[in-house]
């Protein structure tokens, strides 16, 4: 029987049904929050009470998994992950560990790795398979699947270390990959170039916010390498409208790519990148962009443009699935 980590322990990868494989709890800066936050725009028990009925939305939608990859950089905090995940049995939380950054690395790893002042080899790579294999922090939760970027500015130097940490620990412990890349500037290329290279199965790898490219020659391109596309910013109509996002994915599931799409939104139960308020996002420029929108508006698009529940049933079901069997 094939497994895979949740918050909640270990689970068969056939049990995880329906699986929006791109959304987060919580996007946060935990700095932000400790110094900033208490008292003014963030109460612990009232945020965790929000997710947890906004979680029990997806479950009444049909969803049974979602693959969470916030890591270092968005403020990852499995104890509250955790809490949240016991509230809501029903469903299954997988959460990842890398690095989030466009460009340079934090200052605690700046001065240690390869090319550094203390050179030796990237305490990364270490830190990742300790995520996956032993736990993050004294949690015991284990992380299934592993997370970096590389957004407009390219193949900096920290982006680079990251992706190389990130293919390493692939390569030592089999746990997939998802990539944070930049559509408009196609870094997708660069993606399953360097881990390609690095020797990383690239279908174990989504090339995460491609559904925010409407080119289907690049998109083809990607996936003809056994890339899985990450179609997961479905609500986020200011990089590409909802109904240009439908006629992609009906288009590539014509031409034979259902096999290589994921499904998600991006969503989040609360972000402070926005202000004390991010709600007013959603209700000004992005009134989608929730977990819901999927359900009650991309699938009977969907379905509309001619995508077959068979296809949609490999996006949400088999397509997962598979990426996370090891």
């Amino acid at each position: 029987m094939a497994v895979v980590e949740t918050v909640r322990g270990a689970v068969d990868v056939a049990e995880l049904g329906r699986t929006y494989m791109h959304e987060h709890v919580f996007v946060l800066s935990t700095e932000h929050v400790q110094n900033h936050g208490h008292g003014a725009w963030w109460d612990e028990e009232e945020r965790i009470a929000d997710a947890v009925a906004k979680l029990r939305g997806l479950v009444e939608d049909g969803v049974t998994t979602i693959a969470d990859p916030t890591v270092w950089g968005l403020g990852r905090y499995i104890p509250r992950i955790r809490r949240i995940a016991e509230q809501v049995p029903e469903l299954n939380i997988i959460v990842a560990t890398g690095l989030y950054t466009y460009d340079k690395l934090p200052f605690q790893l700046d001065f240690l790795g390869p090319g550094t002042l203390f050179g030796g080899p990237d305490p990364m790579v270490e830190m990742f398979v300790r995520d996956i294999t032993e736990g993050i922090a004294d949690t015991g939760v284990k992380a299934a699947f592993l997370k970096c970027c590389v957004e407009e500015p390219g193949l900096t130097p920290g982006v680079s270390r990251v992706l190389h940490a990130v293919a390493a620990a692939h390569r030592e412990t089999g746990a997939p990959i998802t990539v944070h890349t930049s559509a408009s500037a196609q870094t997708g290329r660069i993606a399953v170039e360097v881990l390609g290279k690095e020797g990383v199965d690239l279908s174990k790898v989504v090339i995460g916010h491609a559904g925010d490219s409407n080119d289907l020659d690049y998109l083809m391109e990607l996936a003809d390498t056994g890339a899985i596309l990450g179609m997961d910013r479905f609500g986020l109509d200011a990089y590409n409208p909802t109904a240009r996002r439908v006629a992609t994915v009906a288009a590539l599931c014509e031409r034979g790519y259902a096999d290589r799409m994921v499904l998600s939104h991006d969503a989040n139960c609360f972000t402070d990148w926005f202000g004390p308020d991010p709600e007013q996002l959603r209700g000004v420029a992005a009134p989608n962009w929730h977990y819901r929108h999927i359900g009650a508006d991309v699938l009977p698009a969907l379905r509309e443009a001619g995508v077959t529940d068979a296809h949609l049933d490999q996006m949400l079901v088999t397509n997962p699935r598979r990426y996370f069997t090891r």
